[in-house]
């Protein structure tokens, strides 16, 4: 049997965050959809039989899980330099990374696609940790050098990438979708998870890694503007780099402390009790490359405020309020009058709707078909 070899090194992480997400939904479909005689095998990072039972517990279907000899700090630094062991490249394999965590290199036979999910390191690398906008330039450069393809999650990263990488034809727009998992239980089910979660009967809701990128600053002192509805703020997330303090963010811009509610990272299920009961979902960030929690939101019948980077107004289709984030002085106020629209009866009737028929649009298995395509096209 041919397989398709899929990095999947992101489901180790103590915080896979929104790349595990895409790495798990992806792989998960590709596993449904592959065509006869082709099987998915994941390759990891060295690690132990328990790291391998989660990867396979994530992805029940794989073929094999192929654990390669060396940790991922060692193959961070080596394949940002190319020096690639040949375990994580046999001679004529297809491999598919879902990250630019992907061995890029000369092959002797065999293809390698590259996953670049947003231009943020070359856009906004002040958003990033110094090691983190440099590595991921560089792999940048490698995929421009070496990638036989390189998938991008909306045409706005594309476009975005032409300004700094020479990629030609090899760019596919290839985006992402909700989870299966994010889903609603029975009522009394709901009712559970909402009260365990301190959830107010109405609230703006946030969602995503903590870090600065993201515009949680803004959306606090958004929040707090007298335009503003009177509702708490709820914030569902790991922490990420940045040391971004919400409570001192809301210090500063005078939001009381009862208006805020963090919830850290929570499962799927509680997530979606979370995204319906929002009275609107706002997307502040000031940098994204697909935004998958405004489809989320969408999905779960929220309205949805976002900022108008590029990607999220794409991915959004017109169906949420796009705020635009220049001058940035005024952009809190403007979120706040957008959050007072989104949750007026009528308007948030009309954007209810509008958004789910635009998250109907997006679909883990049309993205898994879309990289099988890829695959066969290039031999």
């Amino acid at each position: 049997m041919t397989g398709l070899r899929v990095i999947v090194d992101q489901l180790l992480s103590p915080i896979p965050g929104g790349i595990g997400r895409y790495a798990t939904e992806l792989t998960n479909a590709l596993v449904g959809t592959a065509p006869a005689g082709r099987g998915v095998v994941g390759v990891v990072s060295r690690t132990d039989a328990a790291g391998v039972a989660r990867v396979r517990a994530a992805v029940p279907g794989l073929a094999d899980v192929d654990v390669l000899p060396h940790s991922r700090r060692a193959l961070t630094l080596a394949w940002q330099f190319g020096s690639v062991s040949l375990a994580a490249l046999p001679r004529g394999a297809a491999t598919h990374g879902t990250s630019q965590f992907t061995p890029l290199t000369r092959r002797r036979g065999g293809t390698t696609v590259v996953t670049i999910h947003d231009a943020v390191p070359w856009t906004h690398p002040e958003t990033l940790t110094r090691f983190g906008a440099q590595w991921h330039r560089a792999m940048g450069e490698r995929a421009e050098r070496w990638a036989d393809a390189v998938v991008v999650p909306t045409q706005a990263v594309a476009d975005e990438l032409g300004r700094f990488l020479r990629l030609g034809e090899r760019v596919r727009v290839i985006g992402g979708a909700p989870s299966s998992a994010l889903a609603l239980g029975g009522p009394a089910d709901a009712e559970e998870r909402a009260a365990r979660l301190g959830l107010p009967p109405a609230y703006v809701l946030a969602v995503g890694t903590l870090e600065p990128r993201k515009g949680l600053d803004a959306l606090i002192a958004a929040m707090a503007h007298p335009a503003a509805p009177p509702l708490p703020l709820v914030v569902a997330g790991p922490p990420g780099w940045g040391d971004v303090d919400l409570a001192a963010f809301a210090a500063e811009a005078g939001l009381p402390a009862e208006r805020l509610r963090i919830l850290g990272r929570i499962d799927d299920a509680d997530l979606a009790v979370a995204y319906a009961r929002a009275s609107a979902f706002c997307m502040p960030s000031r940098a994204e490359g697909f935004g998958l929690p405004v489809i989320e939101a969408m999905r779960l019948g929220t309205p949805v405020v976002h900022s108008d980077v590029p990607a999220l107004v794409e991915v959004a289709g017109g169906a949420g309020i796009a705020v635009p984030l220049a001058p940035t002085e005024a952009y809190p106020a403007r979120l706040a009058f957008a959050l007072a629209e989104a949750v007026e009866p009528d308007r948030g009737t009309g954007l209810r709707a509008a958004g789910a028929a635009r998250a109907g649009a997006f679909s883990w298995t049309a993205s898994a078909e879309a990289v099988w395509a890829l695959h066969a096209s290039l031999g």
